[in-house]
């Protein structure tokens, strides 16, 4: 079974708030028979779109192959917020790789924020960009926490665009009695990321990039020239992007022991109209605490986009039913609220929840992992993988050295292993331990 058309039909879009307020985008050809390119990269979202801008933008030819369409992965389906930092806390990142390295990725990270900033202003992408990110505590210890780590980042980091919340400033912005405080970052954001991925690729027809859509990779063939051979047809190149995530299947095995898919889960309620304010009062979106992180943010025509949930394998359970339960914890008065859209999807993570960046082959990089944090992340490894290619690979190595181990089991075991630990983690989230 593959991942690729467990839950989905080919070349279509999920059935979400995102594809049906998406700006349409006429989908490329499907690659028939053999092409050649300087660069081919293996996947259309988020980092593919931008390691394939970047370097069509320096002069390589570069082909870009998606087994469905461009946006089509998690990228299309997320919950569409653009964070600060990596996805660990810096305390966590200086105690794993000390603290010169701790802080070339705090700024890896701040330059990967600008970065879809900046090329949603340069690409003129409309998709719904907000700032602000609040973070909500369940308890009072994680409150606590929460307000020495951002003062921990003022002292030592120099960041200022977050402040910490008590649990009654919380509730000004985001009334749930469930919350006990947090803090709001205002130098993060959210948007539209079907909308931002499909803008991504309109930038990259324009400089260049050769795009085949519906078009499956089943197997890449190393050497001087790699060959890509796809169900129909092969791209030659001098090099390989691996920017598939939670897609990529078993197409290298060294990512497939340290990158495990696993599934997430959103609803879209029916427009909430004034009742919004019920939710939440500023246009911002907010994650929580838990370790199976709820995360939600108002649509622009006042939905409540709620996600929450995962489940390991390959197909999709009830939705409505993984989705309404986290949801009426927070909002026990939207618990028989309809859903107009009910949508998962597919990403990555690793055991340390830290990126995955690696040279797989002396002409092949890869890049995934995100585990939930990939809007900006994935954007800057796309570009940092580009980068590379051209002779400057500083950003890359720092991301490299992240020491990721693999899953115990490797990838035959890394499932039933993974799920075994997820219910004790579930059980303690339930428990406010």
């Amino acid at each position: 079974m593959n991942l690729l058309y467990s839950n989905d039909r080919q070349g279509a879009f999920p059935p979400s708030w995102y594809a049906a307020t998406a700006h349409a985008r006429t989908p490329a050809p499907q690659l028939r028979g053999e092409s050649s390119a300087d660069v081919c990269v293996v996947g259309g979202g988020f980092t593919g779109l931008s390691a394939a801008l970047h370097l069509a933008e320096r002069g390589y030819s570069v082909a870009l192959i998606e087994a469905h369409r461009a946006g089509f992965g998690a990228s299309g389906r997320n919950g569409g917020q653009l964070g600060t930092g990596q996805r660990q806390e810096q305390t966590e990142l200086e105690k794993l790789v000390g603290d010169d390295d701790a802080m070339k990725l705090w700024q890896l990270a701040e330059e990967a924020k600008d970065l879809v900033k900046d090329l949603i202003a340069k690409h003129k992408i409309d998709c719904d960009l907000k700032p602000g990110i609040a973070h909500a505590t369940l308890h009072a210890s994680e409150t606590a926490h929460e307000h020495a780590y951002v003062e921990h980042l003022h002292t030592r980091y120099g960041y200022r665009d977050i402040t910490a919340l008590t649990d009654t400033e919380l509730h000004a912005i985001c009334p749930s009695p469930r919350y006990k405080g947090g803090s709001l970052d205002m130098g993060a954001a959210h948007l539209h990321p079907l909308n931002y991925a499909l803008g991504l690729a309109r930038a990259c027809e324009k400089a260049g990039v050769t795009f085949y859509e519906n078009t499956h990779v089943h197997h890449i063939q190393e050497g001087p020239k790699v060959e890509v051979r796809c169900d129909t047809g092969r791209v030659t190149a001098d090099h390989v992007i691996l920017a598939a995530n939670g897609y990529l299947g078993g197409l290298n095995r060294r990512v497939a022991g340290r990158v495990m898919p696993i599934n997430n889960f959103i609803a879209a309620t029916e427009p909430l109209g004034a009742d919004a304010a019920g939710v939440l009062t500023r246009d911002i979106a907010v994650a929580d605490s838990k370790f199976v992180v709820n995360y939600f943010r108002l649509s622009a025509d006042n939905r409540l986009l709620f996600g929450g949930g995962e489940s390991y394998g390959y197909r999709f359970p009830d939705i409505d039913k993984t989705v309404r339960k986290p949801m009426a914890e927070i909002y026990p008065h939207l618990k028989d609220i309809k859903f107009d859209y009910t949508w998962g999807g597919t990403l990555a993570i690793t055991m340390r929840r830290l990126p995955y960046l690696a040279r797989v082959g002396t002409n092949i990089l890869s890049a995934s992992g995100y585990s939930g944090h990939g809007v900006g992340t994935a954007t800057h490894a796309g570009k940092l993988m580009a980068d590379t290619i051209a002779g400057h690979s500083e950003g890359f190595d720092t991301m490299a050295r992240i020491p990721n181990i693999p899953f115990p089991g490797g990838p035959a075991l890394r499932t039933p292993l993974l799920t075994l630990a997820m219910t004790w983690y579930a059980l303690r989230d339930r428990l406010g331990v």
